[in-house]
């Protein structure tokens, strides 16, 4: 944080400036253009992504590269605000807390422009109805949980998009950067790739989103919004990786043993450490290792590993298995989710081998639940 220090004068006369503007021209903003120029577009794709993820250290510095880039506080409050709807309240308020924190650090007092009071009689769920017509492109009724089709309309579209210290383009952008901090959420992030598109926000726009996680060393989230991005323009989508953790080279020299598409990325070659990767359904053959133990360690997904004989474990993020020397055994993913585990082996003997078996059925595989 030594660096926010050095940079309070600068923060001061900046958030002093924005903050003179008042509401003055508000009435005639434009709501499906981004406010932002590019320097703000990408402090504030940055600041969303990391309240997504929970990583307050690493926000706070989002934070004061935003007041910088001429963020106001406001602007930083309302983005982390509005981000509860797509992120959940705890992590919404504990940004907000960081918020704070940053603010009393740069010495920060002045907040900036408000958005402006709503008109008298404004019909909130009118409103979002027609905010979310546009944003989907089409009239959307979600049937099946009519009280989470109200709350959308009339209050995510209606009561929030309704203030106007963020345009609608603004807040696309901020919704885009922040579920691409998330994992398993692609149909909801293709989904927003859209809107945003129907808010305004450009080409160039979005592919700013991916170069600003990616310059800020968030790759695996940048890889999430690319592979979005290209899905919502109907091209091939790129395989990501569903965590942070790499997703490497797709598994051709063992894929015999496999039934679906795994990937294997070679962490340490020194101790034969690698991460593998397996799509939904995903699973190996029955085999045996002879000569060395194998551990597993899941660490993102849900999947499944089975001993001969014995009833499947099921594998999530923190749970290891020792496989014994001489074991039968499978190991895959769930059918509805991704999975990856570490593996290496230990207790390895001179001349240590593998011994491919059978594969796992889909009848035998559909008995896992």
């Amino acid at each position: 944080m030594k660096h926010i220090n050095t940079s309070i004068l600068f923060v001061t006369v900046c958030a002093l400036f924005l903050a003179s503007c008042g509401t003055e021209g508000k009435k005639d903003k434009d709501m499906n253009t981004l406010s932002f120029n590019a320097q703000q577009a990408s402090a504030m794709t940055v600041v969303a992504c990391h309240e997504a993820r929970g990583d307050l250290s690493s926000l706070a510095l989002a934070i004061a590269d935003g007041f910088e880039a001429g963020l106001t506080a406001n602007q930083i409050k309302e983005a982390l605000s509005q981000l509860y709807a797509y992120t959940g309240f705890p992590r919404s308020l504990n940004a907000l807390g960081t918020l704070q924190k940053v603010m009393q650090e740069c010495g920060v007092k002045e907040e900036g422009a408000d958005s402006s009071p709503l008109p008298a009689g404004y019909n909130a769920l009118k409103q979002g109805t027609e905010v979310q017509t546009r944003l989907v492109g089409q009239p959307f009724d979600y049937k099946f949980s009519p009280a989470e089709d109200y709350y959308l309309k009339a209050h995510l579209f209606g009561d929030i998009f309704a203030r106007d210290l963020l345009t609608h383009a603004d807040r696309e952008l901020i919704t885009v950067s922040a579920l691409s901090g998330l994992e398993s959420v692609m149909p909801q992030l293709i989904s927003h790739v859209r809107g945003a598109r129907n808010m305004g926000v450009t080409k160039e726009q979005l592919g700013g989103i991916v170069a600003s996680l990616r310059s800020h060393g968030l790759e695996a989230e940048a890889l999430r919004c690319e592979a979005a991005i290209a899905a919502a323009n109907g091209e091939q989508v790129p395989v990501t990786s569903p965590s942070a953790w790499p997703l490497g080279q797709p598994n051709t020299a063992y894929a015999q043993y496999f039934i679906g598409q795994s990937y294997l990325a070679v962490l340490d070659p020194a101790i034969g450490l690698c991460n593998v990767t397996f799509e939904p359904g995903c699973r190996n053959n029955w085999h045996i290792h002879h000569g060395a133990e194998q551990v597993l360690m899941c660490v993102s997904g849900r999947g499944w590993y089975q001993e001969w004989g014995k009833e499947p474990v099921e594998l999530k993020p923190g749970v290891s298995v020792t496989v014994p020397e001489g074991v039968k055994h499978w190991h895959g993913a769930a059918a509805d989710s991704w999975m990856q585990h570490l593996t290496y082996h230990a207790n390895a003997k001179p001349g240590n081998s593998a011994e491919w078996l059978e594969p796992v059925d889909d009848q035998q595989y559909n008995k896992v639940k």
